[in-house]
Order: structure tokens, then sequence, then C-alpha cells
């Protein structure tokens, strides 16, 4: 019997592999004639460990195989990440594309020869340019998006913005509101994704916009139970590729923890055990959200004041190797003995998993959020960079499932907030997200509940998921 193949091209960073690994993983497991899927891992400069990552999160996997493709020798300058990191990104796709252009043709070209025959390209938002490749040998090219229909929602409505006003955002003001489909609410502007107020990001982004509308479908990591506005607005849409709601796709096991040993996590771990339910607050803000020291501070002025258990994990460099301590104030360590812990890396799904987790502060990640919810830990909102602000925006305002700390902070390379959010602040939103009277608390819960039912035997994001490899495969088999 024939076997169709798949080749999925990611976008080499942490939180776009973990989710596209599992969705390979899903599709596996759910039809016999999908055999393999063939990773192509571009060697991202910034993320030099992202081909040992691969490996180890697909060594169990037989029907995953991994192609590392060759370093680029120019890759584009280190500084225009600091300045307008879409760009950086778009540019270094662009220049594997000799790199993937080959190692494609060959696969297809063989694919006769053996029992597998690939059908399809599966690529990251960021690398819509490879569309053109799909076509020259006659594949057809999904998108996975890694985020949630929110950010689909903005990136369809960049193009159709631009125009009307080519200038971008030059002069929209931070407390503009905007109308973007996808949103039940007028969206502020200060809390778009920060790149939109640079030059070069935001022609960037307008360009992913413009290029999805030439993919044959479009997978979205979230569901239609989360996101009912904003997935039905594109379901309705028929001069748009079709939009499948395929998540949450979670890798919740075999995770690994630099920076945390064996002995540090168990010893985590019987502290949490020892907690009574729903008590601890964790505070975790990815693996490039870092503070500055007067900020760290504020935040371990605001643990005093609340007087909650708490785990905060703080980064004070983007190597993660400083010693967290360091910018704390004095004697914090010692007065909040036995009701906290503070570490440079914590595991974070183990954590939000804990029955004695009750809230978490977040920098709102897709991936982190959906985790939170898969847990049923409500969370408030901190968000950093990259759509973060649009999804906190989006989970207070638009879904009602967080607390608001702040929805437009920004601390994206030389972007960095000015303002410092104050102890009081941040301890009245802590007070309120621990509060097991907040009605958020149990819409959380409910949200919960619609996540595991979405991603189980009937439910809406596995007939989408059934619905996409009919669609991919009906050419073929």
């Amino acid at each position: 019997m024939k076997k169709a193949e798949l080749i999925f091209i990611p976008l080499p960073e942490t939180g776009h592999l973990l989710s596209t690994i599992e969705f390979g993983k899903r599709l596996i497991d759910m039809d016999c004639r999908i055999s393999m899927i063939t990773i192509l891992s571009m060697k991202l400069p910034y993320a030099p460990h992202a081909d040992a990552s691969l490996a180890s999160l697909t060594a169990s996997e037989p029907g995953i195989r991994l192609i590392s493709l060759p370093e680029i020798q120019d890759p584009p300058p280190i500084k225009l990440l600091d300045t307008s990191s879409e760009t950086y990104i778009l540019d270094f796709v662009d220049k594997n594309i000799p790199f993937l252009k080959k190692t494609i043709r060959d696969l297809v070209s063989s694919s006769g020869e053996e029992s597998n025959h690939v059908v399809g390209l599966i690529l990251d938002f960021f690398c819509v340019g490879l569309i053109d490749i799909g076509r020259e040998v006659n594949l057809p090219s999904y998108i996975f998006m890694t985020s949630n229909f929110g950010f689909l929602g903005f990136l369809q409505y960049l193009p159709e913005r631009n125009r009307l006003l080519p200038s971008g955002f030059d002069e929209t003001s931070g407390e503009d509101e905007l109308t973007i489909p996808a949103f039940v609410n007028r969206v502020p502007a200060k809390v778009l994704p920060p790149g939109v107020l640079d030059k070069l990001s935001y022609v960037t982004l307008v360009k992913i916009g413009e290029r999805l509308n030439e993919a044959k479908g479009i997978l979205v990591n979230s569901f239609s139970e989360v996101e009912p506005h904003a997935a039905e607005h594109f379901s309705r849409r028929r001069d748009y590729p079709r939009a499948y709601p395929v998540g949450p796709v979670l890798n919740l096991t075999g995770r690994s923890n630099p920076g945390l040993v064996s002995a540090q996590y168990e010893e985590m771990m019987k502290w949490l055990d020892e907690q009574p339910d729903s008590s601890v607050l964790f505070l975790c803000f990815g693996s490039m959200g870092v503070f500055p020291a007067p900020q760290i501070k504020e935040i371990a002025h605001a643990l005093e004041f609340v007087g909650c258990r708490f785990i905060w994990a703080i980064r004070t460099n983007m190597a993660g190797d400083g010693d967290p301590r360091e910018p704390l104030p004095e004697g914090f360590v010692d007065r909040t003995m036995g009701r906290g812990i503070v570490c440079g890396w914590a595991p974070q799904v183990d954590i939000l998993a804990h029955k004695a987790t009750g809230g978490f502060v977040s920098h709102c990640g897709w991936n982190s959020i959906q985790e939170s919810l898969w847990y049923g830990v409500p969370l408030a909102t901190w968000p950093m960079y990259a759509e973060q602000q649009l999804n906190a925006f989006e989970m207070v305002k638009e879904l009602g499932l967080a607390v608001e700390i702040r929805l437009d902070y920004v601390a994206d390379g030389d972007r960095i907030t000015l303002e410092i959010v104050s102890a009081n602040e941040i301890a009245t939103a802590v007070r309120s997200l621990m509060d097991g009277n907040n009605p958020i608390r149990k819409k959380v819960t409910e949200i919960s509940a619609a996540a595991r039912k979405a991603v189980s035997d009937g439910g809406s994001s596995l007939v989408a998921t059934r619905d996409f490899i009919r669609d991919i495969l009906e050419d073929h088999f």
C-alpha cells in the first residue's frame, strides 16, 4: 500500500518546534496512510541548540525523520535581530531557500522509488516564501500557525489596512482603536505587536499577511471553543484559505529543563506536594523574558505585600546563567524562606499540572497560555515581545480568561518599556488572581474541560484535523 510523507519546515525556535513536532506525531497516530513526517531543520544563529532539541524530541518517533540543513555562510546581521526581529527571521529563511529547494526536490524525486509519496509541505508562518517551492514541485503548501486565531486575524487585517494607509502606524496614537474583523472589540493600537512600529518589521508583517492568502490551508494551534468569534470569522471567509482549528497542540512530556539539575527538580516538586491546593503563584516569563533590576525589585516587594506562596523563575540575562538572586532586595530570600522558591529556570508544565498551583503570571506566549488553560490555572498577563501584547488583550478583554497586570508592556530588543510596573499594581492583580471566588477561575476550569474535549474522539479539533488529512490526501488515495 502506498504511504504518504509530509515535509514540515518549522522555525527552529523552541516554542515553534514543540507544537510542530506534536502535530506531526498526531497526524501519524491518526491515519495509518501517513507513515513519514520529514522535518527540515534550519540552523538559526541565535538558537544553536535547536538541532539537539529536535533530535531529543523525535528520538522515540520512528515515523519522524530529521534532516539538518547546512549552516548558511552569510546570515543576516545580528543587529537586525535587536531592531527588527521579524525581518531578521524572514531574511534568514530566504537565505536558506537554495538548501531547502534542493532538499525538497530530492525528496520529491526519490519518493516514487520508495513506498512513501510526498504529498505536501507544512510551513511555519515565517516560511511563507517557501510556497513558491511548493508550486515548483507541484505540492500544496499548508501553513502551521503556532499562534492563535487572533494573531491570524491581525495578519489578515494588515495587508487590507496597508492598501488604505501605506504609511503604516506612524501617525497612530497608542490610544487609537482599530476595527479588526476577527475581534469582537475594537483593538487598541498599543497592544499590537511592537514590530508594527518599526518600518522594516511592519513591511515584513504585511508581506507575511499577503502571502498567507496563497496557502492551500492554515492549521491554527487553537480550538474554536476558546476563540469562538475569531474561529467563526475564518469559517465564514470564502475568499481566504481554509483555517483548521487543530489545537491545543501541546508538548506536555519529555521536555528538558536546562539549568535545573535533578536534585533541584525533586526538591521543587516535593515542596509543591506539601502546599495546599491552588495556593502557589507561579511567575515565569519565557526564554527571553528578562527584566531590569528595578522591575525585579518591584515584583519581589509585591510578593512580600501579598504574602502568598510562590515559585518565581527569574532570568537575569539572555543566556539564563546569571544568579537569579543578584537583583533581589536584600533579605528577600530569607524573609520568604519556606513559602517561596526563586530559580533561574522552572519546569513549567510540571508546575502548572500540580494541584498546588493556583495562578500563573505569564508573558502570554501562546504555548504558555494553552498550557495554563489545559491545566485550569488562571493567569495574569505581563506580555514582553512578539504578539504577546495582542494575546494578553484577547485573554483579558476579548475572552475574559485572565487578570490584567499589563497589556502593553514591551521588552523587545532596544524597545524595552521605560516605565516600571509598581509593586502595588502587581500586588493588586495577584490578589485578584489568587482569589478563589474570582469568576475567571470558574471560566478557566470550563475552558480546560473544553480543551480536553476538543482533542478527544469526536472533538472539534480532531474533526478539523481529520478534515485536513482528507484534504491533503484526496488526490493520492
